[in-house]
């Protein structure tokens, strides 16, 4: 299998040595990502914003290699107060999704100075199995 990478200037700027994106034709691979904002590198405040700036830059991400929010298939999510925010993060993650709803994991983890992080999984569905 070929893959390839992608990282681009119009996301935040990755904290180490990863892709912003890995593209194999058929599935595509996110980094985590967090919610600075790409250009200014400012967090917003409180876990409604955070949470809106992480879905931008996970589409903005999907972007780079032509798919959006609607072909992801699986979500991993990490928050850094669990059940303090899970219910404000949950209403904007189900405002940015639509049914059916992919997949999702949602843990707490301890996460650098920010409240939520998320990575995503998403399929061409043009080019899948059985489509």
């Amino acid at each position: 299998m070929t893959w390839t990478a992608h990282t681009s200037p119009d996301l935040p700027e990755p904290a180490g040595p990863y892709s912003h994106v890995i593209d194999t034709g058929t599935m595509v691979w996110t980094a985590g990502f967090g919610p600075q904002d790409p250009v200014t590198g400012v967090v917003p405040e409180g876990i409604t914003a955070q949470t809106e700036q992480v879905l931008d830059n996970v589409e903005g991400a999907l972007r780079t290699v032509g798919l959006g929010l609607a072909d992801v298939v699986k979500a991993t999510v990490h928050l850094q107060h669990l059940d303090r925010d899970f219910g404000a993060y949950n209403e904007v993650y189900a405002s940015r999704f639509r049914p059916p709803y992919p997949v999702r994991t949602t843990v707490g983890s301890t996460l650098a100075g920010i409240l939520v992080e998320v990575d995503v999984v998403a399929v061409r569905r043009d080019r899948a199995p059985g489509s």
